[in-house]
């Protein structure tokens, strides 16, 4: 096991920080769909699904992204946008998105101030961690799940979509 992503590595400092009850920390990323995107324009409009993940084209990733997008219209009907964000270039997203059918917007955070900003970004690796943050309308964090290992990927589409109707 790589050491570094074990939870007395890094991922042991992801694991420690709680936004849930606080606002979301605001950002504006561009997106792979050639528009920028703002957090905060959602406000008071969507809950937002934010979906972080070290990197497309990876193995678990290309599952991950792929399920939540193959959700898309159970989220929009509960009344949430699901959002991608990791470290790659727009024009990789656009090739990974291709690829693999990935039909929701994939943002580019590639300094990772975002992944910072939530507290999921792996500095040693130069990737965020993989997290999941369920923002309501009124831009407060309501969920989120980190997992303990980039590896890892145990928060479904289902359960997210379960933590929704609790809203």
């Amino acid at each position: 096991m790589d050491d570094r992503l074990s939870p007395a590595g890094p991922a042991a400092k992801l694991l420690s920080m709680s936004l849930v009850g606080q606002p979301a920390p605001d950002f504006t990323l561009p997106a792979n769909t050639g528009e920028t995107v703002t957090l905060s324009s959602y406000k008071g409009n969507q809950n937002v699904v934010l979906v972080f993940y070290p990197l497309d084209f990876s193995p678990v990733c290309s599952m991950q992204l792929p399920e939540y997008s193959g959700r898309q219209d159970d989220f929009a009907e509960a009344g949430a946008a699901v959002l991608g964000v990791n470290r790659d270039s727009i024009h990789a997203h656009r090739a990974w998105a291709a690829e693999y059918g990935i039909e929701v917007p994939l943002l580019s955070d590639m300094n990772l101030n975002v992944a910072r900003q939530y507290g999921v970004a792996i500095d040693e690796r130069g990737i965020s961690g993989r997290a999941v943050f369920l923002i309501d309308k009124g831009g407060v964090v309501r969920f989120q799940h980190i997992e303990a290992q980039a590896g890892e990927y145990t928060v479904r589409p289902e359960a997210v979509l379960a933590k929704l109707k609790e809203l």
